[in-house]
């Protein structure tokens, strides 16, 4: 906007890119945790693949719901940040459209992958006991395939805007 003077509060700019950065760390760092830990441990440890599948899908949403908590304070933080530093928000930077687009993921597979893994799951007692030509193991399989997919985008996305987000700290 013409005429518009950015404001430099040192304090204030310290705390929105401190928001920035624990939100990615906590978004980044879930799903690093969740693919490499938890998910291979489960199907180690647990009796049974039911059981590991159960505790794998609720684990999941519980992520979700801290990635999308997270998008929204960064994508909240870098608007204001940018507001205060440069006159403007710069809405369509592209470390926000990296986020959108992992939240877009995110909410892919919170409110219409999972709902569909969950349906499947319910329906099957146990898939060490379904054949693998199954209509209903086909389409869990299926469904796996691109939720595995789609969480190694958000996470793929969300090293980019790490490595984005810092860079650009690191000019000013």
């Amino acid at each position: 906007m013409v005429g518009v003077r950015p404001s430099y509060n040192p304090p204030v700019m310290s705390f929105l890119r401190f928001l920035m950065l624990l939100s990615l760390v906590a978004w980044i760092g879930g799903l690093i945790f969740f693919a490499f830990v938890l998910a291979p441990t489960a199907f180690q440890i647990l009796p049974n693949t039911h059981l590991a599948g159960n505790l794998v899908g609720r684990t999941l949403g519980k992520l979700h719901w801290i990635a999308i908590v997270s998008g929204i304070v960064f994508l909240a933080s870098s608007l204001l940040y940018s507001r205060l530093t440069e006159g403007t928000a710069h809405a369509f930077a592209i470390r926000n459209v990296l986020i959108c687009l992992m939240l877009g993921l995110t909410l892919l597979s919170q409110f219409w992958m999972i709902p569909r893994m969950d349906t499947l799951r319910a329906s099957i007692s146990d898939f060490a006991t379904v054949p693998l030509d199954s209509p209903a193991r086909v389409q869990f399989d299926a469904l796996h395939a691109w939720s595995t997919r789609v969480e190694g985008a958000a996470l793929l996305l969300g090293l980019v805007a790490v490595y984005l987000t810092a860079s650009g700290f690191s000019r000013r």
